[in-house]
């Protein structure tokens, strides 16, 4: 199983942080650093930066929301960002949420999925050097090609719901989930792999963002806690969650209470059970379940807090 690192700007970190994180990933032989799109950082931006202060990563840019980025514009900063770093530049798409999408940006999110499989064709034709010819229910791109050389990179589809994963089976090269405990990775196998049968596709390969902290101290594992209280309210993690022993800080999240009602309704040790949270031997025997249930990949999103750039957890789980 692969194991990559995710860059995620977080809003009340240093910025400079996340280049620490990249060049440490770097440094310890991560063959990947997804540099995600959130709200500090440009990602094509920072993606350039850690480029050109890296020596040997591949990127990965994204997910990307689709209803804020046309393909046009994500194919083009795509193909900028690779002939400046000289290195393979993947895209990830996702459909983000209403709070990015209509309150952040004040766009439509109207039929997420739709325009996510309709920007996955785009930008693949765009990637292949080829003119984008396309007019779809939500998206259209016509008589444009890239006067650069095109991404030589992987197109990913970030996915939860079964239409975003039968999207996936038929249009992505790899399918990428956040924070989900080996048990619901298995599930999503199943269903990448039926989906993927239903298209005559071959499966794509199945990734996911887990938060990471090993031998934690009070600073990164309550990093760790906070980012599991912004994930209660998000459709779809409920059962998860509440499979996990977390029903009543779901319960909770369901009724609007306050985030730090949520924190102290989470048990002590939630972030070890859908995370890679312990000492070195607890983190990778949950790494090895996390292949077990079929993940093609393990993106470490590691806790930096009283850790500078996760350095700790990136140098023990080092390839």
């Amino acid at each position: 199983m692969k194991v990559t690192v995710v860059v995620a700007s977080r809003p009340n970190r240093p910025p400079d942080e996340d280049l620490l994180t990249a060049s440490a990933a770097d440094r310890h032989g991560y063959p990947e650093v997804w540099v995600g799109e959130g709200f500090v950082w440009d990602s094509f931006a920072l993606a350039t930066a850690i480029g050109l202060a890296t020596d040997r990563v591949d990127l990965t840019i994204g997910p990307i929301p689709v209803t804020v980025r046309d393909p046009t514009s994500i194919a083009r900063a795509a193909a900028s960002t690779e002939a400046l770093v000289r290195r393979p530049v993947n895209v990830a798409l996702g459909s983000s949420s209403i709070r990015v999408v209509e309150r952040m940006h004040g766009r439509s999110r109207s039929r997420p999925i739709t325009a996510l499989g309709e920007s996955a064709q785009v930008l693949r034709r765009l990637f292949a050097g080829e003119v984008a010819d396309f007019q779809g229910e939500v998206l259209s791109s016509h008589d444009y090609k890239l006067r650069m050389t095109p991404p030589s990179g992987d197109i990913t589809l970030a996915a939860f719901g079964d239409r975003a994963i039968k999207t996936a089976a038929r249009y992505a090269d790899r399918m990428v989930l956040d924070l989900v405990s080996p048990e619901l990775a298995a599930r999503f196998r199943a269903k990448l792999d039926t989906a993927a049968r239903e298209v005559g596709r071959p499966a794509p390969r199945l990734a996911a963002w887990i938060p990471a902290a090993v031998d934690p101290n009070p600073a990164s594992y309550a990093q760790i806690m906070w980012s599991l209280v912004g994930y209660l309210e998000v459709a779809g993690y409920g059962e998860m969650f509440t499979e996990a022993g977390f029903g009543k800080a779901v319960e909770l999240a369901a009724s609007g209470a306050p985030q730090d009602e949520l924190l102290s309704a989470l048990p002590l040790d939630a972030a070890s059970k859908v995370g890679l949270v312990g000492d070195l031997a607890t983190v990778r025997k949950q790494l090895r379940a996390y292949e077990e249930a079929g993940l093609d990949e393990v993106a470490l999103v590691p806790a930096t807090d009283g850790d500078p750039g996760g350095e700790k957890t990136l140098s023990a789980l080092a390839p």
